[in-house]
């Protein structure tokens, strides 16, 4: 067997195993802030949708049912602002770390060629890279990159670290260099309903992509905004023909979205109400450990959406962690999305209101 393994990172998540431990040893029980994990209830009326949908004894197709397809098309309109979108311009995924990983050796990509990604970036961009044996570029600045051989640009916005949003206006500019230069967009907006102290855009809005969807896709999931993520619901949204390639190849491979899964997605992107009340948990957990982390001399930066706090004691980020895991609250260092992040620390704010009241009161 030829060791693809050796082509990847070491898994980082396995470094904060002595961490965890010591956390787990505090009096009060660890408060795990180091992933961002939904720890709320799957809304009763997604629950009811997976079950009436249960008895599926047949093969789900990849592309998923019309009814699927209405629903995923009717949100990107109506959320998103996208115009003109049929069924072609949408394909149901596995979960949106799935397709992450896979999707430059679902492009064709290989030895030769360039994917780019943030220089603070969710590491399942490189892995993708790594896959398939491309090139994995950082960047500040997108269009500061030489192009040539540049197939595969990934944005994230807001962004998985630092909850920065990049605005229309640089959609706009970053989407357009991209065309000139002949560069395949994917945007991961995953959080993008989760928008605190900025309004998320989306490369789908007209005002971004100027009503055409030539090479630009958009990744959504419902793990954040619908607490999904043990239903592995997401999907992409876009380029027809990026998208049916992809549905092609998809095909061959069995990448099928679950019968009763897909019942539950209509369900989920069928109604506004529970979105909103997981709205107001989040909002209140962000605040108060905001403002405990602050008292504590953290400095806050970016933020602005998703689901974390990007913090600093302007310090090694390993030694915050360890710092932090005396008190019991284990958080994941900044350096597992980069170099650049080396000073800082992730810390989610998706555990229970026990729990983030307790880490709370230990920072307090």
């Amino acid at each position: 067997m030829s060791a693809v393994s050796s082509r990847l990172p070491v898994f980082p998540w396995d470094k904060l195993e002595p961490y965890k431990k010591t956390a787990v040893a505090h009096p009060d029980g660890i408060v795990d802030l180091s992933v961002g994990t939904p720890v709320d209830p799957v809304p009763a009326l997604i629950q009811e949708a997976l079950v009436a949908a249960a008895d599926s004894p047949g093969y789900p197709t990849v592309w998923g049912t019309k009814e699927l397809r209405d629903a995923l098309t009717g949100w990107c309109g109506r959320r998103l602002g996208a115009v003109d979108f049929a069924h072609e311009n949408v394909l149901p995924v596995v979960g949106s770390k799935e397709l992450v990983a896979w999707l430059p050796t679902q492009l064709g990509l290989g030895a030769g060629d360039r994917v780019a990604y943030p220089r603070l970036a969710y590491p399942t961009y490189e892995v993708g890279a790594r896959l398939c044996g491309a090139e994995a570029v950082v960047y500040d600045d997108p269009t500061e990159l030489d192009p040539a051989g540049l197939k595969l640009l990934w944005l994230n916005s807001p962004s998985n670290p630092t909850g920065r949003v990049l605005s229309k206006d640089e959609l706009t500019r970053i989407v357009a260099w991209a065309r000139e230069h002949g560069v395949l967009v994917f945007s991961d907006e995953c959080y993008l309903e989760l928008g605190w102290e900025a309004d998320p855009v989306s490369v789908l809005h007209p005002d971004v992509c100027g009503g055409s969807y030539e090479g630009i896709v958009a990744v959504h999931s419902l793990s954040k905004r619908s607490n999904l993520a043990g239903y592995r619901a997401a999907f992409a949204a876009g380029d027809a023909a990026v998208l049916g390639e992809l549905l092609q190849i998809r095909k061959h491979g069995g990448m099928m979205t679950a019968a009763p899964v897909q019942a539950a997605t209509v369900a989920a992107l069928g109604d506004d109400a529970h979105v909103a009340e997981q709205r107001e948990r989040y909002a209140a957990r962000r605040a108060a450990l905001r403002a405990a982390l602050e008292a504590h001399g953290f400095r806050i930066e970016h933020s602005e959406a998703s689901l974390y706090l990007w913090a600093t004691r302007d310090e090694p980020c390993w030694e915050t962690v360890a710092y932090l895991a005396e008190k019991g609250i284990l958080v994941a260092p900044g350096d597992f999305y980069g170099e650049a992040g080396e000073r800082f620390v992730r810390v989610a704010f998706t555990a229970t209101d026990e729990r983030v009241e307790a880490a709370v009161k230990r920072l307090g």
